[in-house]
């Protein structure tokens, strides 16, 4: 004969998949501040850029200026890169979010109405929120290297 859990047990099976929903919050949170900064870095750039094409004066650009002038698009276009892979880092974590709240509520429907068929179902999902965890952690890593790539060409292009 098979046991029936308790009301407990089956909210601490859903709570598994909810201790990850937090940690994606927290991934989630991290990468939106990231891309904040990523985007003013982009702002003030091209607020930049515009000062020197736009000088009242003469339309003669110096050295300096043309230096400048091309290390603004190159951070530019990395910035824009940049931008891309916190957006998939940050798709990335809301589809485990949801994954993740799916595996909640199958494993409740499963309690509930007595289907056991949705085993197999609640594994795949808990298997693919982890996976587009991973993919986020991915993208994040890779966004942290090119961000580094920037700074490093900013301070050569100074010196």
């Amino acid at each position: 004969m098979e046991r029936i859990p308790s009301f407990v047990e089956i909210i601490q099976l859903m709570l598994a998949p909810g201790l990850m929903i937090s940690a994606c919050g927290l991934l989630l949170l991290g990468m939106n501040n990231k891309y904040s900064l990523v985007v003013n870095r982009i702002r003030l750039l091209n607020d930049e850029r515009r000062k020197i094409v736009h000088k009242p004066d003469d339309k003669e650009f110096n050295y300096h200026e043309n230096v400048r002038l091309a290390s603004i698009s190159k951070q530019l276009d990395s910035l824009v890169y940049r931008v891309k892979l916190i957006r998939n880092a940050v798709f990335s974590y809301t589809i485990a979010v949801a994954l993740f709240v799916l595996t909640s509520l199958s494993i409740g429907a499963e309690e509930i109405f007595n289907i056991a068929r949705l085993n197999s179902a609640i594994t795949i999902f808990f298997l693919l929120g982890m996976l587009s965890v991973l993919s986020g952690v991915v993208f994040a890593a890779y966004e942290t290297l090119k961000g580094y790539e920037i700074v490093r060409f900013e301070v050569i292009a100074e010196e």
